[in-house]
């Protein structure tokens, strides 16, 4: 046996190898709007996930990651939050904990404004990105950066005095998508993660509330969550539909009505169609995945949804 030791041992490695490669590695940074403040998103299936911090996370990355574990894809989901943060801090404060491993994808945000003391300027994302893209790069010359652009804040626009009132509610979605369209600019990211349009797809499809200050509509959902600030569950998965489908190039809709995660969060067959439908407009609108075949409505909800 012992003349056979090398030769297993060579065989022991090179599957390794293969199981490592076949895996896709995704992190996500972010704050807040990342970890699902606000809402039962926040620590939901935080054992799905490997939170950088310690911190007990799910999340949207947790959300991502049920959604890849329902179509076979094989991907390990770390994740980077701090509440408040913009990309400098994670740079200042978080680089040992990212520079960690080399990652395949990565997918960050900065504040919610673009500037948290200049709303609206995105000289400080620019920058950030730039440097952040430059340092996942270092770790590895092959990774694919995705930066989201975030949703208009309920409690910008309603209220008085403050960047955006008065405003149409897609006015601080569009202001905050051209921040990152110049950020994209920057060497080494791949596209922008469009959540915050997204959104105004679930309202133009009529599925989401536009005012949460004058009360829900009838048949509708709130996407903010109580402070008009923060996302929902709503609001938060689809966020992580946004980066299903820009990460695998996958269909939303082809998750279909039984998705498992929406309905382990009390979501209705019709709010779980309609908010992949809007993720589906929206990254149809940009060429970032193809019209799939649809599940079949008679399927029944998939097993991964009784699994831990």
């Amino acid at each position: 046996m012992k003349l056979y030791m090398p030769q297993i041992a060579a065989l022991v490695l090179m599957l390794n190898s293969a199981f490592v490669s076949a895996t896709t590695s995704v992190l996500f940074i972010g704050n807040s709007f990342t970890y699902g403040y606000g809402s039962a998103t926040k620590h939901y299936r935080a054992d799905s996930v490997t939170d950088l911090n310690k911190e007990g996370i799910g999340g949207v990355p947790a959300l991502f990651k049920s959604f890849t574990k329902q179509v076979g894809i094989d991907y390990d989901v770390y994740l980077e939050t701090r509440g408040g943060s913009a990309l400098d801090f994670h740079l200042d404060k978080k680089s040992a904990l990212i520079g960690s491993q080399p990652w395949d994808q990565v997918v960050m945000h900065g504040y919610s404004t673009l500037d948290s003391k200049k709303p609206g300027d995105p000289t400080e994302l620019v920058n950030t990105v730039a440097k952040m893209s430059a340092f996942l790069h270092g770790l590895n010359p092959q990774v694919e950066v995705f930066i989201t652009a975030t949703w208009s804040r309920a409690d910008l626009i309603y209220q008085t005095d403050r960047h955006w009132s008065g405003t149409p509610i897609e006015k601080m979605a569009i202001d905050v998508r051209a921040g990152y369209n110049k950020a994209a600019q920057v060497p080494y990211v791949k596209a922008v993660n469009a959540v915050g349009e997204a959104w105004i797809r679930a309202m133009e499809l009529g599925i989401a509330d536009t005012n949460p200050y004058d009360g829900i509509e009838f048949g509708k959902i709130s996407l903010w969550s109580w402070d008009y600030y923060h996302a929902s569950n709503y609001g938060y998965y689809l966020h992580a539909l946004m980066a299903f489908g820009n990460l695998t190039g996958l269909d939303p809709r082809t998750l279909g009505e039984n998705e498992c995660s929406g309905f382990e969060l009390g979501m209705s067959k019709h709010e779980i169609n309609m908010l992949q439908q809007a993720a589906f407009d929206q990254l149809i609108r940009e060429n970032k995945v193809k019209a799939a075949p649809l599940k079949s409505t008679e399927s029944t909800y998939p097993k991964y949804c009784g699994a831990m």
